[in-house]
């Protein structure tokens, strides 16, 4: 499984991004098995997708998730007690519910890498202090 931001989401589904390829590749040198995003992120891929394509761009996330190559990670209480803390410290960014979500998710998943095309995740430390590692 890789941890997936929105970005990635879009960018594969929509041919028309600029990362488009470039994220095509990247998903060549991933390890085998689903992408896992969480529901924030999801929530915010279909918004920015309907932008893009419509509906049609939308069925396509969907089809993803029905096919199992996309996981959704259910947040428990905990994690998103954890979101809400990460979001007041990283205010000054400041750190968006799906962001925050995709890092307390890493933590309770076990995750270290995130497939991402924001630069925020360089900033952003796992409860441990560690960083992820931003893939591409």
């Amino acid at each position: 499984m890789t941890l997936t931001d929105t970005g990635p989401l879009i960018a594969l589904v929509n041919k028309n991004d600029p990362n488009h390829q470039r994220c095509l590749d990247v998903t060549k040198r991933l390890p085998a098995g689903p992408l896992v995003t969480t529901w924030p992120c999801f929530t915010e891929a279909m918004y920015l997708i309907f932008q893009a394509g419509g509906y049609p761009a939308q069925a396509e996330l969907w089809r993803w998730r029905t096919a199992g190559r996309l996981l959704l990670h259910d947040l428990t209480g905990n994690e998103v007690d954890r979101m809400a803390a990460m979001m007041d410290k990283y205010k000054d960014r400041p750190m968006d519910l799906a962001d925050a979500s995709l890092v307390a998710a890493a933590e309770r998943l076990d995750m270290q890498r995130i497939f991402t095309l924001d630069s925020d995740f360089y900033i952003y430390r796992l409860a441990d202090g560690s960083a992820l590692e931003c893939i591409p």
